[in-house]
């Protein structure tokens, strides 16, 4: 099996995996500077439309020549904007619609328009940062300052170390054109999938 194909079957993976808890803590606040830091570490991944979302990111970025670093930057700082709103009790209404919204936007692209032009491609990376920023920033609520520092730090460091390594891996294994190449558009499919599972789910009366 070549490694672009182990790749691909990779994202397939993790786009057909089940979700798992989404709290390290198992739904408990983090209350030391460890359990901060371990918790935002681990919420992202264990949440699987986080995570989706962080590759996605990263396989649309990594067709851009020029900016391809800028974009998982700008879902940072809008993440990191997004839990400063929550923790100042700025409500965000269908709050996880976005998130799983957000998804399905960025797989589309990834399947259909991975070339937008590159000022509105930011723009929705950062507006998407923020709703998951916000959604992710609710395990947080009520810590002590230092914790909250500890847990923004460990989401900030697992976000761009799954983006970023996203881009790296995918330019080191395929070419540079300026769409995606098809196996790779396959995985951004799926990963819109898990955004419509998540969004069917988030829906009034889905339950």
């Amino acid at each position: 099996m070549t490694p672009r194909m182990r790749l691909t079957l990779a994202f397939t993976a993790l786009a057909t995996t089940p979700a798992f808890a989404h709290h390290p803590m198992g739904g408990r606040t983090p209350s030391t500077l460890t359990e901060g830091l371990l918790s935002g570490l681990g919420h992202p991944i264990l949440g699987l439309d986080h995570l989706a979302a962080l590759v996605a990111v990263g396989l649309v970025a990594s067709r851009y020549a020029s900016g391809a670093l800028l974009l998982p930057v700008l879902w940072i700082v809008g993440m990191g904007l997004g839990a400063f709103a929550h923790m100042n009790s700025l409500d965000l209404p269908g709050g996880e619609i976005l998130v799983a919204g957000s998804l399905v936007l960025i797989g589309a692209i990834g399947v259909l328009k991975p070339s937008l032009p590159l000022p509105a491609l930011a723009a929705i990376f950062a507006a998407a940062g923020f709703a998951h920023g916000h959604a992710l920033a609710e395990s947080i609520i009520g810590a002590d300052t230092a914790v909250v520092g500890a847990y923004l730090v460990g989401l900030v460091a697992i976000q761009a170390a799954i983006t970023v390594g996203t881009i790296l891996l995918v330019r080191r294994l395929f070419a540079m054109p300026a769409a995606l190449p098809l196996p790779l558009r396959a995985a951004a499919a799926a990963l819109a999938c898990v955004g419509l599972v998540f969004l069917a789910a988030a829906l009034p009366g889905a339950a």
